[in-house]
């Protein structure tokens, strides 16, 4: 995993709380701070092996060791308030004192206000916004006593527009409430000394989360448009977050950093070497500024699919759905093409029917045009980028709508 800014070991015996540093990210984060000779604790709730995600915080703790630091592995759930003030006592006792906060530790849920269901609501703002805002307040009496106190929030840059919220609105309002945490406490906490900023990709990361979002639509790391392909390693945000640490406190503080941006400032001005694949287009991440977008260039032309006929596929669907996909599927599904409905009933022990009339309330509803539907049945743009960068919207059950994917690729191979 490339690293293109070089360790100068000022953060040699700075001690840094990283929430949710098991894996991913803040992981990365921990370890490049490690490679100075940082005291690093990891605090988080995972310490047996997950059976789909890799990492416990024994085993990140073993990595920030082996590049150079000491960790103290701490078990913790962010959205127990005794649990977050005994991890950060016994940070405290074991380094001395605090240095840096990191919080990392997030939850996504990816629904619309009718699918959201309230636990997934409860969860997201006890780890997203409550968390952020009780390991902060735990933190700052300890950030008062460094002489260059840094509280970083891997949250993005506060963007008031719709579309950042009309797909999932829920998630949109936790992850800017760590924000709103970094638009208030900067200015609040400005006369002590104690930085606080966000730092928040310009790209898709190769996450644990990333990839079984990404799974989850059939792609695999490698494989042909995978939009695994079209993302950075998370060693682009350890570079970011170590130059931010480096910063004088009293300096940098109240900034929404985006990761490339940052590294600019510091003469990176080649990218490649964060890329999975640098042959690729790189997915934009969300929550970005309208200027990201601006001449992005169109998954087709405008005309490209004009003498497609969305018709014919639908009519390719009735031939190429198994038995198995159908069981796998069991829902009644819309296809809204350009405003043009078709309906499809595939459920267990029942006729499959494909309709332009409607077959009653769907299960899940995929929303897109004609271009981007073409093009996704032809694997010229993953589904999970169509997905990120707002291509394609879905309605309803998001794990039904993730096992069309199947259906698309047999309609592919039949080509």
């Amino acid at each position: 995993m490339a690293s293109l800014i070089k360790n100068t070991g000022k953060l040699a015996g700075k001690t840094i709380f990283v929430s949710g540093g098991s894996r991913g990210i803040g992981k990365e984060i921990a370890i490049k701070a490690a490679r100075d000779g940082a005291n690093v604790a990891i605090a988080a709730k995972t310490v047996d092996p997950h059976p789909k995600l890799e990492g416990t915080i024994y085993t990140a703790a073993k990595e920030v060791e082996d590049a150079g630091g000491k960790c103290l592995p701490i078990q913790m759930d962010l959205r127990n308030e005794e649990q977050v003030h005994n991890a950060f006592k016994k940070t405290i006792e074991k380094f001395g004192g605090l240095d840096i906060l990191v919080n990392n530790a997030s939850a996504i849920n990816l629904t619309g206000t009718l699918a959201t269901e309230m636990k997934r609501y409860d969860l997201m703002h006890s780890i997203n916004t409550r968390g952020t805002f009780l390991a902060s307040k735990t933190a700052i009496p300890h950030l008062k006593n460094s002489s260059n106190p840094h509280i970083l929030n891997l949250s993005p840059p506060l963007v008031m527009n719709p579309r950042w919220f009309k797909d999932h609105v829920a998630y949109t309002m936790a992850k800017y409430g760590m924000s709103m945490c970094v638009l208030g406490m900067s200015e609040e906490f400005k006369e002590d000394g104690i930085a606080v900023n966000a730092l928040w990709p310009r790209t898709a990361i190769l996450t644990d989360a990333w990839k079984m979002l990404s799974e989850s639509f059939g792609e695999q790391v490698g494989s042909d448009k995978s939009s695994l392909n079209s993302s950075r390693y998370a060693s682009i945000l350890s570079d970011a977050a170590y130059v931010i640490f480096n910063r004088n406190s009293k300096e940098c503080t109240g900034n929404f950093f985006i990761d490339e941006e940052l590294l600019k400032e510091e003469g990176i001005s080649n990218f490649d070497p964060y890329a999975i694949d640098p042959t690729q287009e790189l997915t934009l991440d969300f929550f970005l500024p309208d200027k990201y977008y601006e001449g992005q260039q169109k998954v087709v032309s405008s005309s490209a699919s004009s003498a497609e006929s969305i018709d014919k596929y639908f009519q390719k669907f009735e031939s190429l759905i198994t038995e198995e996909i159908k069981n796998e599927i069991n829902a009644l599904l819309e296809f809204n093409i350009s405003g043009k409905s078709y309906f499809m009933s595939a459920k267990k022990d029942s006729t499959l029917k494909i309709s332009t009339e409607s077959l009653g309330e769907p299960n899940v509803s995929l929303i897109t045009d004609e271009n981007t539907f073409v093009q996704m049945l032809k694997g010229k743009i993953p589904s999970t980028s169509a997905y990120m960068q707002g291509k394609l919207k879905i309605k309803g059950n998001l794990s039904i709508a993730l096992k069309v994917e199947k259906l698309f690729k047999q309609v592919r191979q039949s080509m």
